[in-house]
């Protein structure tokens, strides 16, 4: 396995990984825990408004890693050995070779098996 396969999926999981837990250390918009998680004393680590900003950014900064690395891998085994993965060229491709190797009965009606 190539390195630059075994770093983008290991960064990848690492940002999966993140993103679970931020995701699940933020509170709802809706719920007050109160005493529950500290009261007011946790908001004087991460400043005055709290430690929602900080989570949010930094959900967002490791959403950003996940997709990048997703798209890393999606282009890294895309292009291994040179192939191509242009759809288009590959239908017209499949059409050419049907019309070279066309029956006499063109109608597709014609080719539906009878039982």
């Amino acid at each position: 396995m190539p390195v630059i396969k075994i770093l983008l999926l290991t960064f990848q999981i690492i940002s999966g990984l993140a993103i679970i837990g931020l995701v699940l250390l933020q509170k709802g918009k809706g719920s007050e825990t109160g005493a529950g998680l500290g009261g007011g004393a946790s908001a004087t680590l991460f400043g005055a408004t709290g430690a929602s900003n900080f989570l949010s950014r930094t959900t967002a900064i490791f959403a950003t890693i996940f997709f990048t690395t997703t798209l890393g891998l999606t282009y890294h085994d895309g292009n291994k050995h040179g192939k191509n993965l242009n759809l288009l060229a590959e239908i017209k491709k499949t059409e050419q070779t049907n019309k070279n190797s066309s029956t006499t009965n063109t109608n597709p009606i014609n080719n539906i098996p009878k039982n």
